[in-house]
């Protein structure tokens, strides 16, 4: 074994103490985002909404009377209800914290653990990019891994920039932990150099972006599950429903369905141009690969697929008739597609993009 060999295989390895690590940290986050929302569960946000919806018959809320010069004038509360079909006006929740000085600061540690499981994964997959000396993501591992990596960072990004989603942290964490599970499980490729036909400028460029995509596209599916749930919880206390004290102290803390329905929105149309252009660089790349630039390959066919349901989607958001639920559930539609071309066509179909194994 020479000196290169070892210098490999030694880095190999602690890409992979730093992923386990990076997992060990993760775990701990996972905790602290449980512990934000059960102490949220206790504040008196989440009392006062539970309050509101119990009983027999809607509260109806109390009448104050305020003195203006010799003139007393009676003040109700404002009341929120439905101000036209299919729109209300509901103010957005505190968050997981529901105004607890406690959970707040469970909350704010789970943000400074995910920090750190972020920089180790990091360092974990610069790792594994100096012992293969190639770009880390030639096999579903290492596509696993940096994909993880990336929807970290997505959400951190977020966060800096002053956006109010800590309420994605404990789902994203979530996720991460069985990503990275299950790629140092099922899905562990020992360092390897690539077939011929993937050394190419054009890895850089098209696997990168098809990353950054994913990592994107399921902040939004995410935004747009809990809107299906927020949209429910609405609906059902809009008609007078009383919703069980679990669903209404998780939810009352959450934004408003109108205001995950936009993030959801934004956010899948901002990538939806990147995506176009990753089908466009994959299909550039096939045809200095392969000599043609598509041939309706497994892969990708399903990219296209992708493609046109994330157009369903944003023509549906913009029809009328279509917006808000309709709309949501074509945009999960187009999220399954992606994960199937992800993991499904990896795993159960043979086709040209087969060759870098699992």
């Amino acid at each position: 074994m020479n000196l290169a060999t070892a210098t490999n295989e030694h880095l190999a390895n602690i890409s992979n103490t730093l992923i386990y690590s990076a997992m060990a940290v993760y775990t701990l986050a996972f905790f602290a985002y449980i512990a934000e929302w059960i102490f949220g569960s206790r504040s008196k946000v989440a009392r006062t909404a539970a309050a509101l919806t119990s009983g027999t018959e809607k509260a109806t809320p109390a009448v104050t009377v305020k003195s203006a010069g010799a003139t007393a004038v009676l003040e109700r509360p404002q009341v929120v209800t439905r101000s036209a079909t299919g729109a209300r006006d509901v103010p957005d929740g505190p968050g997981a914290h529901g105004g607890d000085e406690q959970g707040d600061l469970y909350g704010r540690i789970a943000v400074s653990l995910t920090v750190v499981a972020w920089a180790v994964e990091t360092a974990g997959v610069v790792a594994r990019a100096l012992s293969v000396q190639r770009a880390p993501w030639g096999n579903m591992y290492e596509f696993s891994v940096t994909f993880s990596t990336v929807a970290v960072t997505v959400y951190l990004a977020f966060l800096l920039a002053r956006k109010d989603i800590r309420w994605l942290g404990l789902p994203l964490v979530t996720t991460v932990l069985l990503d990275l599970g299950l790629a140092v499980t099922v899905l562990y490729t020992a360092s390897d150099q690539l077939v011929p036909a993937l050394h190419s400028y054009w890895l850089y460029i098209h696997v990168s972006t098809a990353i950054l995509c994913g990592a994107i596209f399921y902040v939004g599916a995410v935004g747009t599950l809990l809107y299906l749930f927020k949209d429910s919880y609405e609906n059902k206390l809009a008609n007078g429903g009383r919703p069980g004290s679990f669903a209404t102290s998780v939810m009352e803390r959450l934004p408003s369905s109108a205001s995950l329905d936009k993030f959801s929105y934004r956010v899948n149309a901002a990538v939806f141009p990147l995506w176009t252009f990753t089908i466009i660089a994959g299909a550039i790349w096939a045809g200095d690969a392969w000599g043609r630039y598509w041939g309706w390959d497994p892969k990708e066919t399903w990219a296209f697929i992708t493609w046109v349901a994330y157009a369903c989607y944003l023509h549906a958001r913009a029809t009328a008739g279509w917006k808000g639920r309709k709309a949501a559930y074509i945009a999960l539609i187009a999220f399954a597609c992606f994960l199937f071309n992800y993991y499904g066509v990896n795993i159960f179909v043979s086709g040209k993009h087969s060759y870098a194994g699992v």
